[in-house]
């Protein structure tokens, strides 16, 4: 492994969810961990279940919340962001995203989606003020946490065929597509091609060692490899309604590959 030049040093958070410390997503974390030190990064790692993460919204967030009132979760947001008046758990998380310079999300696929704790992680920590609102610039474009890389590493027992183009469980990309665009790239994160690894139930080791080559060689290219070209809100592509215009060339008809562009341009 070749170090990184201190030019070239950078700073990455990785998000890890799995209850059991000794786990395949564990392992994973610790490989990314090592593997970005040993190239000369800066890593901080949020393991949400060592840190009892609390993942529900409610008005504990907000030191400031009369009990009497009813809670207008994105108001409070509003409020409290701005004056450094959020949950000391959730100012942490905070400051960690903004210390980055790529976030790192590693997690097993449970019922298609990302588990209970890491949503939320991001239904508590991406809040109004921080991530979107009137005050940065908008979604889908160059927003609020422009500048950063991420990287979703995800653990599926199920196999890779399955989610193909013609998989029954749809194309890996339109089950992450929530996350990919609807939390990277609508906060102005870069996304990368997520790091999947199938079949992950009973992982014989020659496979794992065989997957940490590959996920090596994904690390390495955390900020050099070409992210997902998501359209831009504000290139022109959309009227609006936040609509595709009608002559943006665009493959097929309903797919949500009309939010990319094609070609990578």
């Amino acid at each position: 492994m070749t170090e990184t030049t201190p030019q070239r040093r950078k700073k990455i958070l990785v998000v890890s969810a799995h209850p059991e410390p000794r786990s395949l997503n564990a392992s994973l974390t610790a490989f990314a961990v090592e593997h970005l030190r040993g190239a000369g990064h800066e890593v901080r790692v949020s393991d949400l279940h060592a840190m009892k993460w609390k993942a529900t919204v409610d008005a504990d967030d907000f030191p400031d919340h009369c009990a009497d009132q009813r809670l207008d979760v994105l108001a409070a947001h509003e409020r409290a962001t701005p004056a450094g008046r959020l949950s000391p758990d959730i100012a942490a998380e905070q400051e960690k995203v903004r210390w980055s310079d790529a976030v790192i999300l590693q997690f097993p696929m449970w019922w298609f989606s990302v588990p209970a704790i890491l949503k939320g992680w991001f239904d508590r920590v991406f809040t109004y003020g921080f991530a979107h609102g009137p005050a940065v610039p908008p979604p889908y474009s160059e927003g609020a946490l422009a500048g950063r890389r991420a990287l979703v590493s995800v653990t599926i027992g199920a196999r890779q065929s399955g989610f193909s183009d013609r998989g029954i469980h749809g194309r890996l990309a339109d089950v992450l597509h929530p996350v990919q665009h609807g939390l990277f790239w609508f906060t102005g994160m870069a996304p990368l091609e997520p790091f999947a690894l199938y079949g992950a139930n009973g992982l014989p080791e020659e496979r794992f060692e065989a997957a940490k080559r590959e996920y090596a060689l994904r690390l390495d290219g955390l900020f050099t490899d070409e992210p997902v070209p998501f359209r831009s809100l504000v290139g022109g592509d959309y009227d609006h309604d936040m609509r595709l215009l009608p002559d943006v060339e665009a493959p097929g008809t309903s797919s949500l590959d009309l939010h990319v562009r094609p070609g990578g341009r």
